[in-house]
């Protein structure tokens, strides 16, 4: 994303930061690394996110907008993960680019549009989940039905298509050694990265970011003092949602920042910090790809009310004689019952999961 305009600074001829720069780092094992972290997440984050989005669609119509968020989320997360296979070969051949330049733009804007998207409803589904435990008879952002809740997710898609639209208007396949494709103006370049990291830092995380852990630190409260709760010992919860999503980007917009300074004051930063950070600019973000399999993980896989659905879902689709033959072999219990009401858990307002809600 970034290109180092210190070149711009010359002392007889030379560029200045070549009589500073003493480190010497081997991208060989940054590229070995991001093939399998990218390996990683696209075999899991596939599996996890196509299972997400199967069975909470199933239930698309009953549910509140707290689940509708997270079939948003799946949905964007999984829009990244079939990309990564080209981020894979990518990597490998030293960013080579291969497909041309229709491939080339189309997928720096589709993993832009998920950048923006995937915070959003993630801020979105912790307001909503905040919203639906204090206010229970209030309407939410999203409705169970109507066109409101078309609207308001329309709304975010359509914004996250913008922001990634102003950095995607400089994506194109350049032809040096090799084919890249680089997001390159050709103008006030510094201007242009300024504005875009800008944009970065502050819609995609420290916007969403404030969100999800005001609410979250409420929701965690408001819990506490709910005198009819059953899973407190779920709370804990609650603070890992955003303690996860602040490690998934926040050394990746730290990186930013820094690399945002250095173009604003060139002369800042030794050579060899400014070396690092764009050595591990690449890194940091290969890292942040990590939300897309524990999204799933923390939004649905801990919860029963998921894992109930899943269950029913899959028995859901193995035929039915085999059903039979199998109640048919198992030994019959009169006297054992499915539990005592009041011993059974209840999906209360104060429940901490977050596809608990309307279940």
């Amino acid at each position: 994303m970034t290109l180092d305009n210190h070149s711009l600074d010359y002392f007889n001829g030379t560029p200045w930061f070549v009589y500073e720069c003493t480190i010497q780092l081997d991208p060989s094992y940054r590229r070995i690394t991001l093939f399998l972290l990218y390996l990683f997440v696209f075999m899991v984050g596939l599996l996890e996110n196509m299972l997400v989005v199967w069975v909470n669609w199933r239930r698309r119509h009953s549910a509140n907008g707290v689940l509708f968020c997270i079939i948003n989320v799946s949905l964007s997360d999984l829009m990244v993960i079939v990309l990564l296979p080209f981020f894979m070969l990518e990597v490998t051949m030293d960013k080579v680019w291969l497909w041309g330049r229709f491939l080339c733009k189309v997928t720096k804007l589709i993993y832009a549009v998920n950048f923006y998207s995937s915070s959003f409803f993630l801020a979105f589904m912790t307001l909503e989940r905040y919203l639906s435990l204090t206010r229970p008879s209030s309407q939410t952002f999203f409705p169970v039905v109507g066109r409101r809740r078309w609207l308001v997710c329309g709304g975010l898609w359509a914004f996250s298509f913008f922001l990634a639209l102003i950095e995607n208007v400089h994506v194109d396949l350049l032809e040096w050694d090799e084919p890249g494709c680089y997001m390159v103006p050709q103008h006030n370049f510094t201007e242009w990265f300024v504005t875009v990291a800008s944009f970065c830092i502050i819609f995609q995380f420290l916007g969403p970011a404030s969100v999800i852990i005001t609410c979250n630190v409420l929701i965690a409260k408001a819990v506490k003092c709910s005198p009819d709760v059953q899973g407190r010992r779920d709370v804990w919860l609650v603070h890992v949602y955003s303690l996860v999503f602040v490690m998934c980007w926040l050394p990746y917009q730290m990186v930013m920042f820094l690399l945002l300074i250095d173009d604003i004051d060139p002369f800042l930063m030794t050579c060899n910090t400014v070396e690092v950070l764009y050595f591990s600019v690449s890194v940091v973000e290969g890292l942040s790809f990590l939300h897309c399999v524990a999204n799933p993980i923390l939004y649905n896989f801990l919860s029963k009310s998921f894992r109930d659905n899943m269950i029913n879902a899959v028995v859901g689709c193995i035929p039915q004689e085999e059903t039979v033959v199998q109640r048919e072999n198992q030994p019959s219990a009169p006297n054992e019952s499915r539990g005592e009401p009041g011993k059974q858990r209840k999906l209360s307002n104060g429940s901490t999961s977050q596809s608990d809600v309307g279940s």
